[in-house]
């Protein structure tokens, strides 16, 4: 990974972007993609898409990634001064509590969400709390002194920071899916210095993990692209503690992961299968027999139906405050990106043999 590409990802991972608070993320996005994109464009919502212009008659094809990730919103400001905080996304009750938050008011407010000592609980009758009933304390003496500070409606995340693991490795809040736009963003990167035929978008949608709204905003507008490939995270199952029956094929380190079934277009999982062999980038196949759920869900039914594809990072600890990924992983998906670009042309139109 390029040093640039590189100060590229920390600087995502340490911007907060919980859904429906895109716009500083989308910033960092926009900056680094407005040094080799030939136009950008950020609609209403603050979906942000750059493209590279290609030959006339060749087709568009879109690397797309989801800026938002999981956190909280204040809900409720308690007489006491303590915060009621609601879920942004599928947040995790099981590892909220104990957790250094911060609450992105007018100013950043720092704030833990409380957990009782352990001295002063009944432990046999300890369970996961649900987390309407978590709440943030921000120090604060009373209600009239937290809403100096906050006030409902403001968003929570976790205050963490991108750490360095052994090797290639890192952990990170929020990797699920900054490490999606930065792909799409290389990918584009990459296909432009090749000077590829194909005209090449990248999209940094918004809202995936309330319901993939920004892709179904983003698959109507860009009405003249011909297939979309989706970037997202998907579970490496590889760690010790994951029951057999919920074992999959995907580990951490063993490359881009080419899902096959439901969105997944037979010709576009050809295609990018055919552009890993030719970059030399080893694949791994995932099933997804129903759905991805991924924003390739809601790019494959837009317009009549568009060719659409997922291709996902490893991740491990999915929805925590420590993701862990391979950075090879991750460059090597850019690889297939600027891969999937370059054999665009020749594989279209993309169609279903009936």
């Amino acid at each position: 990974m390029h040093e640039s590409g590189r100060t590229f990802l920390d600087d995502l991972l340490a911007t907060a972007s919980p859904s429906g608070f895109e716009a500083a993320s989308q910033r960092v996005w926009t900056d680094y993609v407005g040094e080799f994109a030939d136009d950008i464009s950020v609609d209403a919502y603050g979906n942000a898409v750059a493209v590279s212009e290609g030959a006339p008659d060749a087709p568009a094809i879109a690397l797309t990634g989801h800026a938002d990730e999981i956190g909280f919103i204040v809900r409720d400001v308690l007489d006491d001064g303590f915060l009621r905080i609601a879920r942004i996304g599928g947040s995790d009750r099981t590892v909220s509590k104990g957790q250094h938050v911060t609450v992105h008011a007018d100013e950043p407010v720092q704030g833990v969400i409380g957990q009782t000592a352990i001295h002063l609980r009944d432990q046999s009758d300890d369970e996961y709390q649900e987390i309407a009933g978590q709440f943030v304390d921000v120090g604060a003496t009373d209600a009239e002194e937290a809403r100096e500070h906050v006030e409902v409606g403001d968003p929570v995340t976790v205050s963490t920071e991108p750490r360095e693991l052994v090797g290639d490795r890192i952990a990170a809040r929020g990797i699920d899916n900054r490490t999606g736009t930065w792909a799409a963003a290389e990918g584009l990167r990459r296909a432009a210095e090749r000077g590829v035929d194909a005209t090449v978008y990248a999209v940094s949608t918004v809202q995936e993990e309330v319901g993939l709204q920004g892709a179904r905003m983003v698959g109507v507008d860009l009405d003249d692209v011909d297939a979309f490939v989706a970037v997202d995270v998907t579970h490496a199952t590889d760690n010790p503690d994951v029951e057999t029956e919920r074992r999959g094929p995907v580990e951490l380190g063993a490359g881009p992961v080419v899902a096959r079934g439901s969105a997944n277009h037979p010709s576009l999982v050809a295609l990018a299968r055919d552009a890993a062999a030719d970059a030399g980038v080893d694949v791994q196949l995932q099933a997804a027999g129903t759905r991805t759920g991924t924003d390739a869900d809601a790019f494959y039914t837009a317009r009549g139906g568009v060719p659409s594809l997922n291709v996902s990072i490893p991740n491990r600890y999915m929805h925590t405050p420590v993701e862990v990924v391979d950075l090879g992983d991750l460059d090597a998906v850019a690889e297939l990106l600027a891969g999937v670009a370059d054999g665009a042309a020749d594989a279209a139109p993309f169609a279903v043999d009936v």
